[in-house]
């Protein structure tokens, strides 16, 4: 590859990385996704998304605790659901 296709082909990976924040997901799910979908290997996706992370430092540091703080109210959800089902069926 010539510089001006390899700086074509970053450009491409790093705007399907941008792609994959908007869905909100997590580093090893973008490199997933784009192995599956763009045939990228997650070698690129990963060395993209780390250079992404030192140009956009306080972006992927909120969009990390972003992501936990997700993660965490998903999981209480989760938790209280199954207590509220647990307590229906031991009501019945």
């Amino acid at each position: 590859m010539g510089d001006s296709s390899s700086a074509s082909y970053i450009h491409m990976v790093h705007h399907l990385i941008e792609e994959c924040i908007v869905f909100n997901m997590s580093k090893e799910e973008c490199m997933e996704a784009l192995s599956k979908h763009a045939n990228i290997k997650p070698v690129i996706t990963s060395t993209v998304w780390k250079e992404l992370e030192k140009e956009n430092k306080e972006f992927f540091e909120m969009y990390s605790k972003s992501k936990k703080e997700t993660m965490r109210d998903h999981h209480s959800t989760e938790t209280n659901h199954v207590r509220t089902t647990d307590d229906h069926h031991h009501q019945n």
